[in-house]
């Protein structure tokens, strides 16, 4: 797609409309262009009209006058000619011509009281300097002239040959102040309507599509958030039922899985506690011991997928959360168990998100930090549009290869790093810091040890 062309839809809509109103001003210029040139012609015409029509009262009176009218009429601009028959033969007009001529008889009729006979012979519009006025001068604020070449019937049967010039008779005002008055009325104030009038438009017009795509965006985050609802045009609406049958579906095929592992997991406890129970009768105390942990286990692991399964879900209500009392909480509970975890900095607001969901992640990611390091740096800041909530070690670190994997479900890295767990602890974290719309960054410390960015929207 080309660069100039806006990225969103209601930049290309706004620019559709633009570009149209100013098309369809192009093509009403070309009315405006024929509507100037009769409308050039119009004064030209009448007052020529008002002339010859003098003349024939004059000749209609006293018919012996005419000839004696006809030296006083004689200027530059106008000439008056007797002749006893017609100058010349019929000649076709053009259509311009045609309307000036039904105006040039309109007016002789009525000022005269009959219509008169009479042939326009020729028709021009010349500019100032006597040639023919095309495009740019009537385009422009410039005056023009209008020609006649008339044969006229006198009432005693003569033929008077006109030749005659009249002005339009123009505005007093500066040429170049009649445009500016034109552009800014004709072009600038109405485009300037339309871009008001699309603007709003526009925006109510997409304002269910931007529903729609922040419905998208938050399906990641809580597949369990309302339903759309189904407003706006009828295309509008389709995909948002169709968004909501996708989210409908998605929550019970989620929900039907968790509910499956729930079961297994439930149905798996039943017989490692009865195989639990018969490794009791076993008499060889290495053996009872090496099955009783194999045991734990296995009951560990179908524990902790459970809840990398369930992770994401976000079925508790959303809450103003104060992430101070949460990490005082935390680091008072690792405390107790002897582990060196401590807190720094303060959130000055709460954040919203759901109270279970985030304290499994940071209890996820201080455990982390303890088990790999001994101990486990906490702080709290604020980053732009985010609280980050930083939680650093003195542990071995992760290989720079490694990094963009580690939450990976069942991921166990090498030994460096390995330790009792089933690799589930940062992706729980990671998929809750998702569900918070939020972000999990991983990376190596300098000096040594690891970081663990959790970002949470301020």
């Amino acid at each position: 797609m080309r660069r100039w062309l806006p990225a969103s839809l209601y930049g290309r809509m706004v620019l559709i409309m633009i570009g149209g109103v100013l098309l369809a001003q192009l093509v009403t210029s070309t009315v405006w262009f024929d509507v100037r040139h009769a409308q050039s012609l119009e004064i030209p015409t009448r007052l020529v009209a008002t002339h010859l029509a003098d003349i024939v009262r004059v000749a209609e009176r006293e018919p012996d006058q005419v000839d004696h009218l006809s030296e006083l009429l004689r200027a530059p601009g106008f000439s008056v000619q007797v002749n006893a028959a017609p100058t010349h033969p019929d000649v076709p007009l053009d259509v311009d011509s045609q309307a000036a001529e039904d105006l040039l008889r309109s007016v002789l009729a009525e000022k005269t009281g009959q219509p008169q006979t009479f042939q326009l012979l020729r028709l021009e519009l010349l500019d100032q300097a006597e040639h023919k006025a095309g495009l740019p001068v009537l385009l422009s604020a410039r005056p023009t002239v209008g020609r006649f070449l008339i044969d006229l019937r006198l009432p005693d049967g003569r033929w008077l040959l006109v030749d005659a010039q009249e002005s339009q008779g123009w505005s007093p005002r500066a040429s170049g102040e009649l445009i500016a008055d034109y552009v800014l009325r004709i072009y600038l104030l109405r485009i300037l309507l339309v871009l008001a009038v699309t603007l709003f438009a526009v925006r109510w017009a997409i304002a269910p599509l931007k529903r729609l795509a922040a419905a998208a965006h938050g399906l990641g985050r809580n597949i369990q958030q309302a339903p759309l609802p189904e407003q706006g045009p009828s295309e509008v609406r389709q995909a948002c039922a169709a968004f909501n049958t996708m989210q409908r579906q998605l929550s019970e095929s989620l929900g039907q899985r968790t509910r499956f592992l729930a079961a297994v997991s439930h149905d798996l406890r039943s017989p490692l506690t009865r195989m639990r129970l018969r490794t009791e009768r076993i008499d060889d105390a290495t053996v009872r011991g090496m099955l009783q942990q194999d045991l734990e286990h296995m009951r560990q692991m179908v524990d902790a997928t459970l809840e990398f399964v369930t992770s994401g879900e976000t079925r508790e209500p959303q809450q103003r959360i104060d992430l101070n009392a949460l990490l005082m909480s935390l680091e008072a509970d690792f405390t107790d168990q002897g582990q060196a975890v401590t807190v720094q900095g303060r959130a000055s607001a709460p954040a919203r998100g759901y109270a279970r969901s985030l304290h499994r992640c940071l209890h996820n990611l201080i455990e982390n930090a303890v088990r790999h390091a001994g101990a486990a740096e906490v702080s709290l800041a604020r980053e732009g549009a985010y609280w980050r909530v930083t939680v650093a070690d003195r542990g071995p670190g992760i290989d720079e290869a490694a990094l963009a994997k580690v939450t990976e479900p069942f991921l166990r890295l090498d030994a460096a790093r390995q330790s009792e767990g089933y690799g589930l602890g940062l992706a729980i974290a990671d998929a809750v810091a998702k569900a918070h719309g939020g972000r999990l960054t991983l990376r190596n410390r300098e000096g040594g040890g690891l970081q663990a960015l959790l970002d949470l929207p301020a």
